[in-house]
């Protein structure tokens, strides 16, 4: 069965964690344990009913104040498919954390409050999400039962996100009606809902086609480990770990060592200690090179023929996660998986308003802001742009004192590298 990775994102108490509780829970996804665990909550809830979003918030914190803080990932089978769900904190100072959940989804649940319409975090959420890549969008009008089950304010709500997604060039958003917290239109068609023709959230999940670029982009691999046993029996064997990023690699395959330029062949691929002739990402795998080349931790690995041009100077998108603003002229770190290299941020180019969708001029970037910036690095780095390539086109910015994460970034436009130079 092939595997969907969805998160669930939109405002404070859109009901996301309710929503995939419901769906666990109702698809038998949920082991005899936590049921127990449940039905003992429900005996001693002065409600009376058992809080589905026990199954996604596991944090004391998030069970005392009843929100989500912290990003929550949940397996499940069914016999159609396999998924892996992300639950994102609705709150804005935990943007950062929905960043994260959605750097890997290949589809995002916009959740709204039929009470409440789009808000500002629908907003953010969304733009969030199209920058990090995702195209299929699910908007679920939540809490419909408390309207009324009405039609007319559904396809209010539809008709404002409509123009959200066209704002931000969305062409594929399936709008769907559901209560969460009874179940309607969850797992199941709703009697409640006979106005509504569309298939449940879960059937919708189970049939829509899940994408599958990291084996049909350009071939990728950085080095995470140089493995040098010089034992007796393998006295010159060397072999460089990591796992393959995007594409395929074969045995024999010429390939380039960036940001070194050097040109070699590749001798042999390794994936559990077993010689194997091809590897696709996103296998774990050890390569073997013919020449015995300088190669280290950080340095990529490519064929000859799709080798992207290492560069120094790049124009980003970043999600700025920290309270310290970000200003023109200040050092970070740039991490790139495992390469990592000193830099300075040149310009602030403009920031994202999020009512709008515009860029307006800005000289700093504060708490939670979406800024593009340009940034000059000292040592060149083998990047695509994120609209090449979502795995290699991805950085984080790290404080050069503390090693805390500063910001999450995404490349927009390369420069070829020049002579490395001290920042």
């Amino acid at each position: 069965m092939d595997l969907l990775r969805f998160i669930t994102c939109g405002s404070v108490d859109d009901g996301k964690s309710t929503l995939i509780g419901r769906l666990l829970y109702d698809s038998d996804a949920v082991s005899l344990d936590v049921l127990a665990a449940l039905e003992e909550q429900n005996r001693t809830s002065a409600a009376g009913t058992v809080d589905l979003a026990l199954l996604t918030d596991g944090l004391r914190a998030e069970r005392e104040q009843g929100i989500t803080i912290d990003v929550a990932h949940k397996y499940f089978t069914t016999p159609r498919r396999k998924f892996i769900i992300t639950d994102t904190p609705g709150h804005v100072q935990y943007t950062r954390n929905m960043v994260t959940g959605a750097s890997n989804a290949d589809l995002a649940i916009v959740l709204v409050d039929a009470r409440q319409g789009i808000v500002e975090q629908t907003r953010r959420h969304t733009i969030v999400s199209v920058l990090l890549g995702i195209k299929r969008f699910v908007l679920a009008v939540n809490k419909i039962d408390l309207m009324g089950y009405s039609e007319a304010v559904f396809h209010d709500i539809v008709a404002d996100y409509a123009a959200v997604a066209a704002q931000l060039g969305i062409k594929q958003v399936a709008n769907i009606p559901i209560s969460a917290l009874h179940g309607d239109n969850v797992v199941k068609p709703s009697a409640n809902l006979p106005w509504y023709k569309g298939p449940s959230l879960l059937e919708y999940l189970e049939t829509v086609p899940v994408a599958t670029e990291a084996n049909t982009d350009a071939a990728r691999f950085q080095v995470q480990y140089v493995i040098r046993p010089q034992s007796v029996e393998l006295p010159d064997y060397r072999g460089y770990a990591g796992r393959i990023q995007s594409g395929v690699y074969r045995r024999g395959d010429q390939v380039l060592v960036l940001p070194a330029g050097i040109e070699t062949t590749l001798e042999a691929i390794e994936i559990n200690q077993q010689e194997a002739d091809v590897a696709v990402a996103p296998q774990a795998v050890v390569l073997r090179l013919t020449d015995d080349v300088d190669v280290s931790r950080g340095d990529t690995i490519v064929p000859l023929a799709l080798a992207p041009e290492p560069t120094r100077e790049l124009e980003a998108t970043l999600c700025w996660m920290v309270e310290q603003p970000l200003r023109a002229g200040h050092k970070l770190l740039v991490q790139h998986h495992t390469a990592k290299t000193r830099a300075v941020v040149q310009a602030i180019v403009g920031k994202t308003d999020i009512q709008s969708f515009a860029q307006q001029e800005a000289t700093e970037a504060k708490l939670n802001d979406i800024v593009r910036v340009r940034l000059k690095t000292a040592q060149p780095l083998a990047a695509d742009t994120y609209q090449q390539n979502r795995t290699t086109g991805a950085f984080i910015l790290l404080d050069e004192q503390t090693g805390a994460t500063l910001a999450a970034g995404l490349i927009e436009q390369t420069v070829l590298a020049e002579p490395e130079f001290e920042i």
